[in-house]
């Protein structure tokens, strides 16, 4: 990947741009940090995809994805029928 300098990157959108869908993925930096990656949009959708975990990886994990409180079988407590006296 190249490396591109903000003020650069500014300055030669049409040519970065080029770049990034002849080359791949370009790096835009500030200050010598890598702050952004500019990437054709076929690889990004890739990148999403294969990012989000499938039905049976979520199933099978060890940690939960959310904190959920579950009570144990016979610490529910059962809602009150309304009295109509």
């Amino acid at each position: 990947m190249n490396r591109w300098p903000v003020h650069e990157a500014k300055a030669r959108f049409t040519e970065l741009l080029e770049t990034c869908l002849k080359h791949g993925p370009q790096v835009v930096t500030r200050d010598g940090a890598e702050i952004a990656v500019l990437a054709p949009v076929d690889e990004w959708l890739d990148l999403q995809q294969s990012a989000r975990p499938t039905l049976k990886e979520l199933l099978l994990a060890e940690k939960p994805r959310a904190n959920i409180p579950v009570l144990k079988r016979g610490q529910q407590r059962r809602r009150q029928a309304p009295r109509f006296d």
